[in-house]
């Protein structure tokens, strides 16, 4: 069967205008706008582009922020934005040799205007930027180590810092790949928050540790510091739902890391944090950059009939059946029944699946799906299929299969369900099912001319609950390896 499922698996994004309109809404992006409004010519501006000192308490009174405390530097760091996206543009300084020519100007810039008449892939694209432009300040030295390793100069030696931008944004890419996976995997979190503890230990507790040990132990802690750090710089764009850790854990004393003995009780202390709508859009696009299959809803219904049965096989239930559903909404009835039907065909290790999927697919269609079906009666591969979608359908007239097709498609279903690789119980009602419903089912199946009859008895025989009925399993397994052409 095949083995090469997918890491991720398909999200479903919501659409682009919706997500537009999150990432326009959100403080930072929000806070940008106003100041690149806000910027003429009687704006300052340092040598790297940044608001002189001076007129930061006006760009925080412009936001709102004039009474809180952090009001400057918020509006910084909207303004740094601001810059780094194109919503204002800045010239230098003319002559820093001179006090009154000593500061740059600023306008407004050329994506100032995507704002209000750019469409939502704009807006989203200057989001993507403003959101790189955080990931890079999340992964920065904190201030106290840039202090540590100033030198006498007065410019930051980066040796005695210590700091590997590479590391940094790897491990804050992993912890973001992993609060992705498990948002998006069936059965985990789903739209519930993570704890930070789980999300920190999940990229430093070896898989195959057992009780972590006291060093562990401080990693993870110091790693949910710096994590809380980081998310708190990520929540403003939007990225994601953040409860910091309650400062109330931090040991006194100058310390600042919680005790590593986290209460399982009230694990919200220690922060809880989940992606938004728009932070699954960013980790997404931030992914397939770096070269990550990451698949959406959606991405196969400009694709053919035998890409979208494939992809349907690595997909879990719900993703399936979003997928189809947009797949077919772009599809005329009959041509649609007409491809899936064709792209079910085939003697491959992957058609017992893509035939399972041709039929899940076929009951969304609905009755316009059956004279297209009812052509297919007669095929070899598809006639006990299309039997079985006609009779779930209730429709008159439908011929009954001959032994050699019951047998074949019990042989096919069995193969399918196998590489779907279901819940062990349904698989094998499926099986003792079967064996009960057919007398002398071994005698016939071995002889069916299907290229995985011989697979399928073996797991018969390793599923079905009596000893004897494996037995015969086996036994028929074999005889199917030692028929001539195996």
């Amino acid at each position: 069967m095949p083995q090469d499922r997918p890491t991720l698996p398909p999200v479903r994004l919501h659409p682009d205008a919706e997500l537009a309109r999150d990432a326009l809404a959100t403080p930072l992006l929000t806070r940008a706008v106003r100041l690149a409004r806000w910027a003429g010519p009687d704006t300052r501006v340092g040598a790297g582009g940044e608001l002189v000192e001076e007129q930061l308490p006006a760009a925080a009174e412009l936001l709102g922020l004039g009474t809180d405390e952090d009001g400057p530097a918020y509006a910084s760091e909207a303004w740094r934005t601001a810059v780094d996206i194109g919503l204002v543009d800045v010239e230098d300084p003319k002559d820093e040799d001179d006090a009154a020519a000593a500061h740059g100007t600023a306008s407004a810039g050329e994506n100032l205007g995507l704002i209000t008449s750019g469409g939502p892939q704009d807006i989203l694209a200057l989001w993507l930027d403003a959101l790189e432009a955080v990931h890079a300040d999340a992964i920065a030295p904190l201030l106290d180590d840039l202090s540590d390793a100033i030198g006498e100069d007065g410019e930051i030696d980066y040796e005695r810092l210590d700091w590997d931008p590479d590391a940094e944004a790897e491990f804050l890419d992993g912890v973001l790949g992993n609060l992705y996976l498990l948002t998006v995997t069936e059965g985990g979190a789903g739209d519930e928050p993570v704890p930070l503890p789980a999300l920190a230990a999940s990229m430093i507790v070896p898989d195959d540790m057992g009780e972590p040990t006291d060093d562990v132990l401080e990693q993870v802690s110091v790693a949910m510091m710096r994590l809380d750090d980081q998310f708190q710089l990520l929540e403003p764009v939007g990225l994601v739902e953040y409860r910091p850790v309650d400062e109330a854990l931090m040991v006194e004393e100058g310390e600042s890391e919680p005790s590593s003995a986290v209460d399982d009780e009230d694990v919200s202390r220690y922060g809880l944090v989940k992606l938004t709508p728009l932070g699954l859009y960013g980790v997404r696009a931030r992914m397939l950059e770096a070269g990550v299959e990451a698949p959406a809803v959606g991405d196969l219904s400009g694709k053919g009939a035998d890409a979208l049965l494939d992809a349907l096989a690595r997909y879990p239930e719900p993703a399936a059946r979003a997928e189809t559903e947009r797949w077919l909404a772009r599809r005329e009835p009959a041509a649609a029944t007409h491809d899936l039907l064709a792209a079910a065909r085939g003697s491959d290790e992957g058609a017992p699946l893509r035939r399972l999927h041709a039929q899940q697919a076929l009951t969304l269609v609905g009755a316009q799906a059956e004279p297209e079906v009812r052509a297919v009666l007669d095929d070899a591969e598809l006639g006990g299929l299309a039997r079985v979608w006609l009779a779930e359908r209730g429709a008159p007239d439908v011929p009954a299969p001959p032994e050699s097709m019951i047998f074949w498609l019990a042989i096919d279903t069995i193969a399918a369900q196998l590489d779907a690789e279901g819940e062990l119980e349904e698989l094998q009602g499926l099986v003792v099912g079967l064996v009960g419903q057919h007398s002398g089912f071994f005698d016939a199946a071995w002889r069916v001319d299907h290229p995985s009859t011989a697979e399928v008895l073996e797991a018969m025989g390793r599923l079905h609950p009596d000893k004897l009925v494996s037995k015969e399993a086996r036994k028929a397994a074999f005889k199917a390896r030692s028929r001539p052409g195996n």
